[in-house]
């Protein structure tokens, strides 16, 4: 065997074997990553007492678990609940944050880079820090314990903005130019030709944005204070406060809870990949 031919095959040995470690490692960090959700599955199927003693098989308890739930707790009006906020939330929330996001990129101002500056300073505070204040505001405005009082908070936040705006700096700013020498108004650009181009940005700020709404848990928490009123989070852990806690049953609440999110995520992780990489369709 020549020299150049053992070179060939010392690199493609170790080609395989760097290709064997990266593969062993993405196996074992995907069984971590899956198991919390089999887990979650395998529970749901089994008693309490079962899942309190390790079982790792699939029961026969599910509907149990299920009527239980339903007996527990008002399901359907929490599910309501976080149904209406969450898409309430998106749909205002997407539309304000891009508003601001187009604003910054397309109009010219000497201070918007000031004021820019001050949105991503209000991301470094902490969220429980605020939530004294908010609970006094609203208490006056008489907006706890309704939706608008969880909605009011949430139209606008600075991670959005600034995701729009990045997104904006690779919009095609002669698009815009020639559709003003056309005569089209600004509100007409932004509906008609910037929403239809950056529908990849809006559909990547729709899953986080759902997600976020869909899970969240401190503010409905503090503001929303009769149980006709409770979000399916609020349902999750007032479940798990009991003094002999379901867990069957807590397990298909979870998963309840879980599959709106991960629905929306694998109908629109495409669009969602596409607006991470700075893609403009």
């Amino acid at each position: 065997m020549t020299t150049r031919h053992t070179e060939i095959y010392s690199g493609k040995a170790k080609r395989r074997v760097i290709y064997g470690v990266q593969y062993l490692f993405l196996i074992v960090v995907s069984i971590v990553c899956v198991f919390p959700f089999l887990w979650m599955l395998i529970g749901a199927t089994n008693k309490s007492m079962d899942i309190t003693l390790g079982k790792m098989s699939l029961g026969n308890q599910f509907f149990n678990n299920l009527k239980n739930l339903l007996e527990a707790g008002d399901l359907l009006t929490c599910l309501k609940n976080s149904a209406v906020l969450s898409v309430f939330i998106t749909v205002l929330s997407m539309l304000i944050c891009s508003f601001a996001g187009y604003g910054f990129v397309i109009f010219q101002s000497k201070k918007k880079e000031f004021f820019f500056s001050l949105i991503l300073l209000s991301m470094m505070i902490p969220t429980s820090s605020l939530v004294i204040p908010m609970f006094k505001m609203f208490n006056s405005m008489h907006l706890l314990n309704t939706k608008l009082g969880v909605v009011l908070p949430a139209l606008s936040t600075a991670f959005l903005i600034f995701f729009f705006r990045q997104n904006t700096k690779n919009f095609p700013l002669e698009t815009i130019q020639s559709a003003r020498i056309d005569g089209l108004g600004e509100f007409g650009i932004f509906f008609k030709i910037y929403m239809p181009m950056m529908k990849s940005t809006y559909a990547a700020a729709a899953i986080i944005t759902f997600m976020s709404s869909w899970n969240n848990y401190m503010w409905p928490l503090i503001s929303l204070q009769t149980k006709d009123q409770r979000t399916l989070p609020l349902l999750i852990s007032s479940l798990g406060t009991a003094y002999t806690p379901d867990y069957g049953m807590i397990m298909v609440g979870i998963i309840i809870t879980t599959i709106p999110s991960a629905a929306i995520f694998f109908l629109m992780q495409k669009s969602f990949v596409n607006s991470m990489m700075g893609s403009v369709k």
